[in-house]
Order: C-alpha cells, then sequence, then structure tokens
C-alpha cells in the first residue's frame, strides 16, 4: 500500500502488536486503517471502517501495482460528494495531510478514471 510501507503486525504472546512505519504521513494513514480499528476492536465496538462514495472532480491516471490511499479534499456536489486528490502525494508532506478531509482509495491496477466516475474513500475528519 502506499503511503504505508514499512508495517509490522502480529501477536507478541497474547498481546497485539503493530509497528508503524516512521514517516509521519505514512504513520497516520497506517494509524486511520489498522490502529483505530485495532483499537475499537479491544473495547468491544464496530471494529469496521465505513467506505463512502465520491465522484472524481478530475481525470487520474492507472494505478501501480500496489492500492493508494490518495490524500483528497472533498466539496459539495449534486447529488454525491466531488473528491478532488492533491496532486503532490509525496508521502512526507504533513501539510497537505493537514488540508485532507478525506483518503480516496485506488486498488493496485486500477485503470485510468474520468472525472464524474464513482470512487470509494474514507473520512478522515469528523
Amino acid at each position: 500500500m502506499r503511503p504505508g510501507k514499512p508495517l509490522m503486525a502480529g501477536k507478541l504472546g497474547a498481546s497485539a502488536m503493530l509497528g508503524l512505519p516512521g514517516n509521519p504521513v505514512s504513520a497516520i494513514v497506517c494509524a486511520t486503517l489498522f490502529m483505530q480499528p485495532m483499537l475499537r476492536a479491544m473495547q468491544g465496538l464496530d471494529a469496521g471502517i465505513p467506505l463512502h462514495r465520491a465522484r472524481l472532480s478530475a481525470d487520474l491516471p492507472p494505478e501501480g501495482d500496489r492500492q493508494h490511499y490518495l490524500r483528497a479534499r472533498l466539496t459539495t456536489g449534486p447529488d454525491l460528494p466531488l473528491i478532488a486528490p492533491f496532486e503532490d502525494q509525496d508521502s512526507a508532506r504533513l501539510g497537505i495531510l493537514s488540508q485532507a478531509d478525506a483518503l480516496l482509495i485506488r486498488p493496485a491496477h486500477d485503470p485510468a478514471r474520468a472525472a464524474g466516475e464513482l470512487v470509494d474513500f474514507l473520512h478522515l475528519r469528523a
């Protein structure tokens, strides 16, 4: 996945173990995807991560070999939110993550997408 490597997960004895990447953006994305659900499950709460749908506001090129969580901004659309990924997806750019409302999910090997197509995303803000 991008961003998000290296990530370590497992058990140490009876305890859950999660090792987050050292890059701050990668660590925050992995914490959102793995740590929050783990902590919710440990509290007996629903550990699912709700996916949402939006329409792309711009064309996207094909995706590479890894699932990609693009930092993106949401705006109001006529029927669904519009989602616009930031051009700069460098995982060292905390400023871009601080402006993002969502993580647009691009599966590995996802074909090129045109503006207006439906995509999945995760909310970053409550």
